[in-house]
């Protein structure tokens, strides 16, 4: 398999935490298609901090390197009133047109310390984290972003928080009860959606090497492992459910990025074919006595 890039040129995305990792890689892969894409993260050139890890205006000249449009935003995703202005400026500049939201922007993993310790002794700012710098900001951006998808009777909202491991452990209280909550929130969105010919898909990236991972592994002297794959590879994932001539089909749904490589028949960016990520055995959930034992 390889990845021919469909034509998305005349179509506009908004892609939320879109500076580096998953989201950056998806709108990359979109630019590949011609699609004009609106970055949106809380990095950027103008601030003081440091950003070496990369900005919004750098995702979106890479945009606009391979061939799409990159519109660089800075945006908090939880603070509502930034999230309102993203999506006004997109239907002022855009004639209220919308055709993609990808809800990415996740604030659940800024400290990994201890993150398989017991749930007791978990802190509370874990929690907050996922829930409102994740789920919150997911909720938000969807809610934003569906007027103008209703308005016009199309439209898709991708979230890429969820999972298809809902009979695994995730190895975390905060994190498992958050990751179901998202898959959740993709039916939910269908559901009210669907009268009006909105979409809501859940794509779930596998093990991603993103600019965390490749930096995790690099201080143990190590490279990351063969079966993760490029952050550009969801974003093939998402450009391909983007093109579907009848994405309602998938509406309600989540699969991993590799699971929707082998419906629509594309690769990584090195040519690999990536098999779907699974949890080991010992994760697995048992089902619980049935009441009458």
């Amino acid at each position: 398999m390889s990845w021919e890039p469909p034509d998305l040129s005349g179509r506009v995305a908004v892609v939320t935490g879109a500076s580096r990792g998953v989201g950056r890689g998806i709108a990359l892969a979109l630019g590949d298609c011609g699609a004009t894409v609106y970055v949106t993260g809380r990095s950027s050139r103008a601030q003081e901090s440091d950003t070496a890890g990369g900005t919004v205006e750098d995702a979106a000249d890479a945009v606009t390197d391979r061939g799409g449009r990159g519109v660089p935003v800075a945006a908090d995703h939880t603070d509502d009133a930034r999230t309102e202005a993203v999506f006004a400026r997109v239907a002022a500049e855009q004639d209220g047109r919308l055709d993609l939201l990808v809800a990415n922007a996740w604030g659940g993993y800024a400290s990994s310390a201890g993150f398989t310790d017991p749930f007791w002794e978990q802190p509370m700012a874990r929690w907050d984290a996922m829930f409102t710098a994740g789920l919150r900001a997911q909720f938000g951006t969807a809610r934003a972003a569906a007027p103008a998808m209703v308005a016009r009777g199309a439209g898709l909202i991708v979230v890429t928080g969820g999972t298809d491991l809902g009979d695994h452990y995730l190895g975390n209280v905060p994190y498992d009860v958050v990751k179901a909550a998202s898959t959740r929130l993709v039916v939910a969105l269908a559901h009210e959606l669907r009268p009006y010919g909105v979409a809501a898909v859940g794509v779930h990236p596998g093990f991603t090497r993103t600019e965390a991972v490749v930096d995790a592994f690099a201080q143990q002297g190590a490279e990351p492992p063969p079966e993760t794959h490029s952050p550009e590879f969801v974003g093939r994932a998402v450009a391909a459910v983007l093109a579907d001539p009848d994405p309602m089909r998938l509406s309600g749904t989540g699969a991993q990025a590799a699971d929707l490589a082998r419906r629509y028949g594309f690769a990584d960016v090195d040519g690999r074919t990536i098999a779907p990520f699974a949890l080991p055995e010992e994760l697995r959930l048992t089902s619980p006595p049935s009441p009458s034992a």
